[in-house]
């Protein structure tokens, strides 16, 4: 593949569901109509149809559910060089094509680049960090999944995936994009972070609540998967933590932590571990 990138080279894979018109495109790019743009929409819904009348917007509808299946339908379906993730409640800056497809002629080397993104209402980006750096498995722990950008033929010769277990809609409702980075360092894929930042995100997030019951649910699934046995104890250090810093009260311990146990019993029933 060459290292010289065209604005035609890159696609933007964007998960939604229940949609039947374009109107929440327009939120997303608001200095330049969508159709200017290569885009992947896969469209969730068991009622609605999204249909396109543009050559440049591709729609796949599905009757599945879960982000992550949603993930790796777009990334099977992906017909450019380059492909980013998207939600469906971002806003890009307008110099979004550029920052990518820049990164990918500047490091050559990677297959999957990572960038930097901004809460809506705050003044400063998710990360501090202004330098490019080469991602290991601690560094992957801070990704978002529309900070990631990949060349698809490196992800699918070596048959990367988001883990459908993982991700809104599944069973453990969080962690997809590590596990899906995870993965590619496991197989030597080269990953680089680049300070530019290229999209917006609304303030609320899923992942914030740590003493939710559906986050440490999840969490300690996540970890059975990364450390087989010693996310029991883990999950002992993690309630001590959710107690010292008043997510949840001392109260709760015993519930929270049956949470955490569930968790583990789902995956270990799901995967036959």
């Amino acid at each position: 593949m060459s290292n010289i990138f065209s604005e035609n080279d890159l696609e933007i894979l964007i998960a939604t569901k229940d949609r039947c018109n374009f109107d929440f495109l327009l939120k997303m790019f608001p200095f330049k109509h969508f159709s200017n743009f290569n885009l992947l929409i896969v469209n969730q819904s068991k009622t609605e149809i999204l249909l396109s009348e543009y050559n440049s917007v591709r729609v796949i509808n599905s009757n599945e559910s879960g982000l992550s299946k949603s993930r790796n339908i777009a990334i099977k379906n992906a017909i450019k060089n380059i492909c980013l993730i998207s939600d469906d409640d971002v806003v890009f800056y307008d110099n979004v094509i550029e920052s990518v497809l820049g990164a990918f002629i500047l490091y050559q080397e990677a297959a999957i680049i990572t960038f930097n993104h901004i809460r809506v209402g705050k003044s400063y980006p998710e990360k501090k960090l202004y330098k490019k750096f080469e991602h290991n498995f601690k560094s992957i722990w801070d990704v978002s999944s529309i900070e990631i950008a990949f060349k698809v033929e490196e992800i699918r010769k070596n048959e990367i995936c988001f883990d459908e277990n993982f991700g809104l809609g599944s069973f453990f409702e969080t962690a997809e994009e590590f596990l899906f980075l995870r993965n590619s360092l496991t197989q030597k894929i080269k990953m680089i972070y680049s300070p530019e930042i290229i999209v917006s995100h609304p303030l609320v997030s899923s992942g914030k609540d740590a003493g939710a019951d559906n986050l440490i649910f999840a969490r300690s699934a996540l970890y059975y998967k990364v450390k087989g046995n010693f996310a029991y104890l883990w999950l002992l250090k993690y309630m001590l933590f959710l107690i010292a810093n008043n997510y949840i009260n001392k109260a709760d311990f015993i519930k929270k932590y049956k949470k955490g146990l569930a968790g583990i019993y789902k995956y270990k029933e799901l995967t036959n571990a």
